[in-house]
C-alpha cells in the first residue's frame, strides 16, 4: 500500500500488535484486540529477524534451534540452502537429571565434532547462534541454562557477528542475493508451482 522498498522487510523499525502480542514484546499501553502500528526502539527487533513468528517457526517446542535459524537465513533470506543432512544423523544430546545443563552453544560444539555433520553446521550454526538471545517463542533473554548468552559468531566468509543487528546488516550487505531470492519466491507464489531452470 505504501510502495516501500522490499529491503524494509529486513530493516523496518515498526510492527503491528494487539494487546496479547504487545505483552509478548513488552510494549506498554496497548489494549484490545485491534492491531495497530507501533514503533520499535530496539534494533534487535527490526525487520523479519526480530519477529516472534519467524523465531518460533525456527525453534523446537522446548528450546531454540540455531541450526533451523541459520538454515532459514541461508535458504529464505540469501538463497543459499545447505544440502540435506546425511541419513544417519545422531540426535542432539539433551541434558539429563543431575547433569550440568549445557547451553545450546555448548551442545552444538559437541554435535559438530562429528565430521559428517561439521561440513554444513560450521556454516549454519554461527548464523543461528547470533539469534540465541531470542528464546523459542521470540522473547528476549540474557541467559541459557543459567549461563550468559554469547551471541558472537562469524559468517562463512569471515564477517564478524555479535547479535541480531549485525546479522541483519550482513544480510543487507548481500542485498542482491536477498532481492533475487525474494523475487524467485514471489514468482513461484504467483505461478503456483516450484520454479525450474526454464523460468530464468
Amino acid at each position: 500500500r505504501e510502495d516501500n522498498n522490499v529491503l524494509d522487510l529486513l530493516t523496518s523499525d515498526y510492527t503491528y500488535v494487539n494487546e496479547t502480542l504487545a505483552r509478548h514484546y513488552n510494549f506498554p499501553n496497548v489494549l484490545g484486540n485491534r492491531f495497530r502500528r507501533v514503533k520499535l526502539n530496539d534494533p534487535n527487533r527490526f525487520g523479519l529477524l526480530g519477529k516472534g513468528a519467524v523465531l518460533t517457526s525456527t525453534s523446537l517446542a522446548n528450546r531454540t534451534s540455531p541450526v533451523a535459524r541459520g538454515k532459514y537465513v541461508l535458504e529464505v533470506l540469501i538463497g543459499s540452502p545447505p544440502p540435506p543432512p546425511p541419513a544417519e544423523v545422531p540426535p542432539f544430546k539433551e541434558s539429563v537429571n543431575n547433569q550440568k545443563t549445557l547451553t545450546v552453544r555448548e551442545r552444538m560444539v559437541e554435535h559438530r565434532e562429528n565430521p559428517s555433520c561439521n561440513a554444513c553446521h560450521k556454516i549454519m550454526d554461527p548464523i543461528g547462534l547470533t539469534m540465541e538471545n531470542f528464546d523459542a517463542i521470540g522473547r528476549w533473554r540474557f541467559n541459557d541454562g543459567g549461563s550468559p548468552i554469547d551471541p558472537s559468531s562469524e559468517m562463512y566468509d569471515g564477517t564478524k557477528l555479535d547479535g541480531p543487528s549485525s546479522l541483519r546488516q550482513a544480510v543487507l550487505n548481500r542485498s542482491e542475493a536477498f532481492l533475487g531470492t525474494f523475487t524467485e519466491n514471489l514468482l513461484s507464489y504467483g505461478v503456483g508451482r516450484v520454479l525450474n531452470y526454464r523460468d530464468m
